[in-house]
């Protein structure tokens, strides 16, 4: 049975697309249940409404405390009964009473290779610590930003002269593939935590790398 998920997104639902097409391509054994997003002008939003998926906007600004929205969303999310929770581009960090409603059930995807750069502005501080790798990081979520066990990574080198906006368009489109990738993994139940770590195919995270050829 295809694993069932609920999507959040913030934007124009790049990742939101990779997954669907993967999905529709046999390559995950997933169906996107619904799109839930912060922002109405969410253009990710229209993509899933063209495909007869659900789709529900819950906006902070309509709440008078963070702790309501994060309880609206909450009771939203479990109002689909999803396996698994996908953050995909969602600008918004989730309060610690929806991740400990789902424990090890969200996942978000950071443009970085963490531990490494956590937070916001990924790509300028790779270019400013002249790093040679960079890339993205397929996480679940914990209570702290960016910090959650980690299901898989891919890298992308930096070439001399990179600006911001070439960087950005190698690492997304690594996003592209590891999302659906991972998706897969987690679908089959080939992903397990232990001890805070993750392991697939009863291997650690680094020893799978070759899952994820570096393109560059």
């Amino acid at each position: 049975m295809p694993l069932p998920i609920v999507v959040l997104i913030s934007g124009t639902g790049s990742n939101l697309r990779a997954v669907l097409g993967a999905i529709d391509e046999g390559r995950c054994d997933a169906r996107v249940i619904a799109v839930i997003s912060d922002r109405e002008s969410a253009k990710g939003l229209d993509l899933a409404r063209d495909r007869g998926i659900a789709t529900a906007v819950i906006k902070l600004k309509d709440f008078a405390a963070r702790e309501l929205w994060d309880a609206a969303l909450t009771r939203a999310i479990a109002g689909y009964d999803p396996a698994l929770i996908v953050l995909a581009g969602f600008m918004k960090l989730l309060g610690t009473h929806t991740v400990a409603r789902f424990p090890q059930r969200i996942i978000n995807i950071h443009p970085a290779l963490l531990p490494a750069f956590k937070g916001l502005d990924t790509h300028r501080r790779a270019l400013e610590s002249r790093v040679e790798r960079h890339g993205a990081t397929v996480h679940f979520v914990v209570p702290e930003m960016d910090s959650g066990p980690i299901i898989l990574q891919g890298a992308v080198s930096v070439h001399p002269g990179d600006s911001e906006e070439a960087l950005a368009a190698r690492v997304l489109k690594t996003e592209h593939r590891i999302y659906p990738l991972s998706l897969k993994l987690l679908a089959e139940g080939r992903v397990k935590v232990v001890d805070g770590h993750c392991l697939i195919d009863g291997l650690p995270v680094p020893d799978s790398e070759s899952l994820v050829p570096d393109p560059t």
